[in-house]
């Protein structure tokens, strides 16, 4: 595969993959400009915890927001990826379904603990099961139109999940955002967005030169702090878009354990890559402990690559790193000559269940 030849890329690219990737930023716009309206009762100001039950792709958003918001959230904040729900969960806590289908088995699974329970729930979705029940039980949330994912792929449509719950959390009084400066950080984020595309020749574009860097390796990513969110939602998408297994450690922990275990097996060397993202925003303890870590991998004659990312907050860098590993994920895909948007075993597996 040539990832300079569109003709190739067209071919493979059967879903419209790209096309959804170049839309992240438009589906964060049309999500701030559709909730003006959106009213939250004045009881869900009133919890001690958040719960978001998701599962896959649908789960990205809420981990992403959780990383990023970690300094400015005052309630304990969880991911629920399961069928049952933690024992805590009561009519103190914000529990929100994030589901994109609207159909995911887990999540219907657990809406009915967390009514017994007599939680607060909110409900962010595409459609299905879950549009249902917001009219159903008159629940507040939101149904949005995916109308800038033409790929329909859940994991695609994070900019959906992310601008969806910054909303409903800032109108339940958990965090603030400045809508206007998230929009211009998204007119940016189309901006640089450009540079990454299809038809931008390998020599100009990060997102191609990095995923022909870690083709035919097992990536380990290297994150820390604020994009610790990130770098698990960039794991998933090596998989899933990349047909490429990834895996991912962060910093600080990975140096208490990870360093020793790099030697053995002896084709660690030929097998893996190091994909560390770099921070000015990271604590300056932990800007040293990445540069010695990367010193440590490389005494084990173990590839490094890094990228460091350039926007001024938190959230832009998230989002930046969103975008870029959306892409990279995406041509890692057509390296190995698969589509990126299928995923073949995912599709077989919930048949098999059924």
């Amino acid at each position: 595969m040539n990832l300079n030849n569109i003709e190739q890329i067209t071919k493979l690219d059967k879903n419209e993959l790209a096309k959804s990737i170049s839309l992240i930023p438009a589906q964060i716009k049309q999500i701030l400009e559709d909730t003006r309206e959106i009213k939250i009762p004045a009881e869900y100001k009133n919890i001690d915890q958040i719960v978001i039950s998701g599962m896959g792709g649908s789960n990205l958003g809420p981990k992403i927001i959780k990383s990023v918001y970690s300094n400015e959230i005052k309630v304990p904040f969880s991911i629920n990826a399961d069928y049952q729900i933690p024992a805590s969960v009561n009519k103190n806590t914000l529990f929100i379904l994030s589901s994109y289908s609207g159909n995911t088995e887990e999540v219907l699974h657990t809406y009915k603990e967390a009514k017994k329970r007599k939680a607060k729930i909110m409900i962010v979705t595409a459609g299905g099961k879950l549009a249902e029940i917001i009219k159903k039980d008159n629940l507040p949330g939101y149904v949005f139109e995916d109308i800038n994912n033409p790929s329909g792929q859940p994991r695609i449509g994070i900019g959906y999940s992310i601008a969806c719950l910054l909303v409903l959390l800032s109108k339940a009084g958990v965090l603030k955002i400045n809508k206007e400066g998230l929009k211009k950080t998204t007119d940016e984020l189309e901006k640089e967005s450009k540079k990454l595309k299809v038809g931008v020749n390998i020599q100009n574009n990060p997102a191609k030169k990095i995923a022909e860097q870690t083709h035919g390796k097992q990536v380990v990513l290297v994150g820390a702090e604020f994009l610790e969110g990130n770098i698990e939602a960039m794991r998933n998408q090596f998989c899933e878009n990349g047909k490429n297994f990834a895996s991912y450690l962060i910093l600080p922990n990975l140096n208490h354990f990870a360093m020793e275990g790099l030697a053995d097996p002896s084709d660690n060397k030929e097998d893996i890559i190091f994909l560390f993202i770099d921070s000015d925003l990271y604590y300056d303890r932990i800007q040293k402990r990445g540069d010695l870590t990367k010193r440590v991998v490389k005494k084990n004659k173990i590839e490094v690559l890094s990228y460091k990312l350039k926007n001024k907050t938190k959230l832009e860098q998230a989002l930046e790193l969103l975008q870029l590993g959306t892409w990279v994920t995406y041509y890692s895909g057509l390296l190995n000559e698969r589509n990126p948007g299928t995923i073949y075993f995912v599709d077989w597996f919930k048949k098999q269940l059924k």
